[in-house]
């Protein structure tokens, strides 16, 4: 059972999928910074200083602890187990996706690029004879067949 287990880890496949997981992982620690610490600041200064992960909703304010009353910290009312809408937080996230996915987008089409330089562009299929060729050959080949 152990070598079978060994064959199946050792396939290319199981391989790429680990390889592809620990980069995906590292490229969306990468992408979070990039939106958390360059992206939405820039947003917010440019929209008048809004910070959008303190952007909430309290769904149940007898649910807040006295000492976080009037709070503004998510990460705190969150943590203490306040019922939130956290729209800031899904906008931030939102942004993540976007990025990621036109990221990824770029890459693909990257790669696709240099698949067609490296195998090369399929010959095209030989274009149609015009009509009056066409036409001509037959003329051609009904003197042959007559003379």
């Amino acid at each position: 059972m152990f070598k079978e287990f060994k064959k199946f880890v050792m396939r290319g496949n199981v391989m790429d999928l680990a390889v592809a997981v620990i980069i995906g992982a590292a490229f969306g620690k990468i992408v979070t910074s990039l939106t958390d610490d360059i992206i939405m600041p820039l947003v917010g200064k440019v929209f008048g200083g809004l910070d959008f992960s303190s952007y909430f909703v309290v769904l149940n304010p007898e649910k807040v602890p006295a000492n976080l009353a009037g709070s503004t910290d998510y990460a705190a009312l969150k943590k203490a187990g306040v019922p939130l809408l956290g729209y800031g937080e899904f906008i931030t996230v939102a942004v993540n996706f976007v990025i990621v996915a036109f990221i990824i987008f770029l890459i693909v089409r990257a790669i696709n690029r240099m698949a067609e330089e490296v195998e090369g562009k399929p010959d095209a299929a030989p274009a149609a004879e015009p009509a009056d060729v066409a036409l001509l050959r037959e003329i051609r080949d009904e003197l042959r067949a007559k003379g």
